[in-house]
């Protein structure tokens, strides 16, 4: 009898961390970075870069990566690449069910999206949405 596999990609429960650094930002700076980070990453779609990091992104605010940590800590309440990745995935829903990308396979549309190998895109499409990017899109499209 086999198993059936209840978690394919073996992701982990995310760990609550405390870090000392968070409330040495003052809340001022925070919201500074805060409002870049919006404006970098999401409004400019820096996330569809598979080569953007935290350091690059430091770099731009002409900060450091513990900063930039901290705010995205605490104003999004995740890290760095899952903010990235939720962002990804976000576009990915959008593209796997448009007619327009119907002839894209879902990994073109990973790295079109910013994945870097269809191995991550798989892994996060699966912990963010609970199921593999093939079945949610067979799913959408079957009612179109």
């Amino acid at each position: 009898m086999t198993e059936k596999r209840t978690n394919p990609y073996n992701i982990k429960e995310k760990q609550e961390k405390s870090a000392a650094y968070r409330s040495l930002i003052r809340a001022e700076l925070a919201d500074e970075l805060y409002e870049k980070i919006l404006n970098i990453i999401i409004i400019g779609k820096r996330y569809r870069d598979k080569d953007f990091s935290a350091k690059e992104l430091a770099k731009e605010l002409n900060t450091n990566t513990r900063y930039i940590s901290a705010v995205i800590n605490s104003r999004f309440n995740t890290n760095f690449s899952c903010l990235v990745n939720e962002y990804r995935v976000k576009e990915a829903l959008h593209r796997m069910t448009d007619k327009r990308y119907v002839d894209m396979t879902i990994e073109e549309i990973g790295t079109l999206v910013g994945f870097a190998n269809r191995q991550s895109f798989y892994a996060s499409f699966y912990r963010i949405m609970g199921e593999t990017p093939n079945n949610y899109r067979k799913r959408h499209l079957a009612g179109k």
